[in-house]
């Protein structure tokens, strides 16, 4: 485990799935988590508990950031943060689906609002700190909803693009990129009662089995300590070997 004792992250999208294991395994390291959510009071709640039952410190921010970013600010009781994790994000649909304005609120909550995120928080980071996004699988992979897929490689390019930038302050900014994971977003998953999705899934990822969100947040929590400190720009795949190639060392002639 890394030692984040006396550093406050904040982690969007947090009462829930990926954000909210990120939440409570930064928290287990000994950050304060800032805790943001869109619309759920009671998830929200859940996760604070969570993790002041478990002994650490939380406290949850409510914004939707389909109106922008200013609310999530002016909750924010720190004066300072140490780590940033932008991993709200919604879906859209495929093509011939998606109406305009569902577009323009999947670019406002899965871009807009992290670029601006950042911009805020500069003034708030303190030097050293870390920046990581959430990206996904999608933006290698090509799956059927074009416009989050989109959005997913607006973070990519957000992340190596911002590093140099920002590297004069020993500020790291790197992305995640999960595979299928079981979260809500997911939910296929959970109505795949005869399990022939989920092996369509396992049976072109390398290791086997669906993500879970733990396994994301360590890989996050990897990137927020200080054994990362000469990692930047980068991407990590955190998805099992998702379509990497044949299994089993089956080399087809």
């Amino acid at each position: 485990m890394s030692d984040l004792s006396g550093k406050t992250a904040l982690v969007t999208g947090a009462s829930r799935g990926i954000g909210r294991a990120i939440a409570l395994r930064l928290a287990a390291d000994g950050a304060r988590v800032i805790v943001h959510y869109a619309r759920n009071d009671d998830l929200a709640k859940e996760t604070v508990v969570a993790i002041e039952r478990a002994g650490g410190e939380a406290y949850a921010v409510r914004a939707a950031f389909e109106d922008g970013v200013d609310a999530l600010f002016e909750g924010i009781r720190e004066d300072r943060l140490d780590i940033v994790v932008n991993n709200a994000a919604i879906l859209a649909g495929t093509l011939g689906t998606v109406t305009v304005e569902r577009f323009d609120q999947v670019f406002a909550v899965n871009v807009r609002a992290p670029y601006f995120i950042i911009e805020r928080s500069l003034p708030l980071l303190n030097d050293g700190g870390r920046i990581i996004n959430i990206s996904s699988a999608v933006v290698r992979i090509a799956l059927p909803d074009l416009v989050y897929s989109m959005t997913k490689g607006a973070l990519d390019t957000l992340g190596f693009s911002l590093a140099p930038i920002l590297g004069a302050r020993n500020i790291t900014v790197n992305t995640v990129s999960p595979g299928v994971t079981e979260t809500d977003m997911n939910a296929w998953l959970r109505d795949d009662h005869d399990g022939v999705a989920e092996r369509q899934v396992t049976d072109v990822t390398a290791l086997g089995r669906i993500g879970r969100p733990e396994d994301i947040a360590d890989a996050v929590a990897l990137l927020a300590g200080e054994d990362s400190r000469w990692i930047t720009g980068h991407v990590l795949d955190v998805t099992g070997g998702y379509f990497l190639g044949p299994q089993g060392g089956v080399v087809p002639v």
